[in-house]
């Protein structure tokens, strides 16, 4: 076979070779050690070229004798060189075979010329080829460290380029911190800049606004200062007429008591008294006059005082002129009476002769004197009621009198001064609701301050009844005359509302006992049922000041429809009712009776069912009267308050039915069912809307 016919020359060659040449000692590889001879004892390996080369040795002297000289030339020219002894292997150039029997020509290396290269020898011998593949594998090594450095070479650029593009970077990051930071300078002063300004115009504001106020206090103290000076001079000249007033005063009171003097003695010593009660009278207000000379200029209280002290003078007077007046009255009277007794005694005697001859059964029976009555009831109202109303009525003359030259003032200040009292009073009766006891006891605080001489707030403005020596007097009338306004026209239509008003009322009129006088006669003028009086129309009177009088309003000459008429009265007497049942609760040190109270409650209804019954009005009043305050009278006369209910069941109501036409009749029915159900329950229960005591913690 081929292979074996190869073996010996290739065994041959090995021989020859450097390597074969070698002499190995028999103890070489103890003492060098297994491990340097461990690379040479594996098998060797050939190059991929091998395969080529062994080709081209394989070929048989015929087959290569058969090629062509081209061939053959071609073949010898194909083999290269071998490489000089003293060469190494691999540094030589080799070709680099690509696909089976091709190869390309390798660069040649260039060497020194110091050592020229021993020709090759061109036959196909082991030693050639050896050679030839020493040759190959030093070509492929300088190919491969040719590309190294190449790759070298394009690691070292890429990296020069990298890191001259990352300087340029750095550049670049370092010009953009540095323009950064310059404008951020720059912001950092414009910032300061424009707060620095800022604060400049605040502290230029600042000024002007500290200059402003400055001025405007300039302004406000010179004002003060003026209206200071404006006040003292008003204060002056208000002392100055207060002085004035008050000598007046004392003059007027002097004449008074002369001539309560001279009346005094002309009548005898039985008016001594009176006398002696005008000179303490002067004395009292003579003491006034030089204190208040030795202050200066008097106060308010002291004209006030004055002004008691002259009404109780003029009321003096009066009293004294009317006492006189009525003893003269009676001393006509007696002797009148003594006439006609006398002249009556004559008539008798002479009837007596004339009735001797006739039938005596036919003689005439005299009336009895005494008080007009029908079937035991009154015709007319109480004497002593009369005179009690008359009384009422006479106060309230005097106290319209007392303030006229504050209602009838044309100065502007005056009568500034009369809408703000007007107002001060009115609007805190007007605004009295059952909300919450809390609002009560404010208006109650108001009302009780603005009457005590304290200043008080209203409509944005501070008033004072000591701001006029009138002023005082007016706001009672202007209270009294607004809280029966209020019943009039507020309770008469919202029966719940008179115990709020009622309250506010009563307390008022316990500190203030001219409020409670002047209501009365206030109340009595417009609802004369509740003194209960029984006003007589006078002969000659018009019907409509006959209507006036029983209470009625007309408008535009057309007298008031009934319906009307009995729900203002019945508004009246509701308040009326509630003023008697209820007292304020919530006043320190309050001590004594109630001002106006259930003993007043008992004689309106003793009076009232002491008369004559009216139709249809006799039984409205009873009905709300007993309706407010039955229940309050119930808890005090007990026994004896029911006794009345019996009597006004069985007795009183059948007078009133016989009056009581067809289309009266439902105040009747509402009358006789509440005396039913309360009978029958014994009981009458508390009205609707009475304050409860938690009513007062709200």
């Amino acid at each position: 076979m081929e292979s074996q016919r190869l073996r010996g020359p290739a065994l041959a060659a090995l021989r020859a070779s450097g390597k074969g040449r070698l002499r190995y000692g028999p103890d070489w590889s103890a003492e060098l050690g297994e491990d340097i001879l461990e690379a040479h004892r594996s098998p060797p390996l050939l190059s991929p070229q091998a395969g080529w080369i062994l080709g081209r040795i394989g070929q048989s002297p015929r087959q290569e004798e058969a090629e062509t000289p081209e061939g053959s030339a071609r073949g010898e020219a194909a083999l290269p060189e071998a490489p000089p002894p003293g060469a190494s292997p691999g540094r030589g150039p080799a070709p680099r075979a690509e696909g089976a029997g091709v190869a390309q020509r390798p660069e040649k290396r260039r060497d020194p010329p110091s050592e020229p290269e021993a020709p090759a020898p061109k036959g196909p011998g082991i030693e050639g080829i050896l050679r030839l593949y020493d040759r190959i594998r030093a070509a492929e090594g300088e190919e491969d460290l040719r590309r190294r450095q190449e790759i070298q070479d394009l690691a070292s650029r890429a990296a020069y380029g990298q890191s001259w593009e990352l300087l340029k970077r750095f550049d670049e990051m370092r010009e953009l911190k540095s323009h950064q930071e310059w404008q951020d300078l720059r912001q950092e002063v414009e910032r300061s800049s424009k707060e620095a300004q800022g604060q400049q115009e605040k502290l230029k504001e600042e000024h002007q606004r500290r200059a402003k106020l400055l001025s405007r206090k300039l302004r406000e103290a010179e004002q003060r200062r003026l209206r200071q000076e404006e006040a003292e001079l008003q204060r002056r000249e208000a002392g100055q007429e207060r002085l004035r007033r008050l000598y007046a005063a004392q003059e007027e009171l002097l004449q008074a008591n002369r001539g309560l003097g001279f009346e005094a003695g002309q009548g005898g010593p039985a008016y001594a008294p009176y006398a002696e009660r005008g000179n303490r009278i002067c004395g009292e207000l003579s003491a006034l006059v030089r204190t208040a000379s030795e202050r200066g200029f008097p106060d308010p209280a002291d004209l006030t005082s004055a002004d008691q002290a002259l009404l109780e003078m003029r009321n003096l007077l009066s009293g004294l002129r009317e006492e006189i007046s009525l003893a003269a009255q009676r001393r006509k009277q007696e002797e009148e009476a003594e006439k006609a007794a006398a002249a009556e005694k004559a008539e008798n005697e002479k009837n007596e002769k004339t009735a001797s001859s006739q039938d005596p059964e036919k003689a005439p029976v005299p009336e009895s004197s005494g008080k007009l009555r029908k079937n035991g009831l009154q015709l007319k109202s109480d004497e002593k009621t009369l005179q009690w109303y008359q009384q009422l009525q006479d106060q309230l003359d005097q106290c319209v009198d007392s303030f006229a030259g504050l209602a009838n003032s044309k100065d502007r200040q005056e009568k500034k001064i009369k809408m703000d009292l007007q107002k001060a009073v009115t609007t805190p009766v007007s605004q009295i609701s059952t909300r919450a006891g809390s609002q009560l006891k404010e208006i109650f605080d108001k009302i009780h301050a603005l009457l005590s001489g304290k200043p008080v707030r209203s409509g944005g403005q501070s008033v004072s009844v000591a701001l006029h020596p009138e002023a005082l007097n007016f706001s009672y009338y202007k209270l009294a005359e607004k809280f029966v306004k209020q019943g009039e026209e507020e309770v008469a239509s919202h029966h719940q509302a008179a115990f709020p008003i009622a309250v506010v009322a009563s307390g008022i009129w316990e500190l203030h006992p001219p409020v409670g006088h002047f209501l009365l006669a206030h109340l009595h003028r417009k609802c004369p049922y509740a003194a209960p009086l029984r006003p007589g129309v006078p002969e000659g009177a018009s019907a409509e000041e006959g209507r006036r009088l029983l209470g009625y309003q007309s408008h535009d000459s057309a007298p008031e429809p009934q319906d009307n008429f009995l729900k203002r009265m019945s508004g009246m007497i509701r308040l009326y009712a509630a003023i008697l049942t209820l007292r304020w609760p919530d006043r320190e040190g309050q001590e004594g009776n109630h001002p106006h109270g259930l003993n007043q409650a008992w004689r309106w209804l003793a009076q009232t069912l002491n008369s004559q019954p009216l139709a249809d009005v006799t039984a409205t009043i009873l009905f709300d009267f007993l309706e407010v305050c039955g229940n309050a009278l119930t808890k005090v006369y007990q026994a004896q308050f029911w006794k009345v209910i019996v009597l006004i069941r069985e007795e009183y109501l059948p007078r009133i039915q016989e009056i009581t036409s067809a289309g009266q009749m439902g105040s009747f029915i509402r009358l006789k069912q509440f005396l039913e159900e309360s009978l029958r329950r014994n009981e009458i229960p508390l009205p609707k809307g009475f304050l409860p005591p938690s009513f007062w913690r709200s």
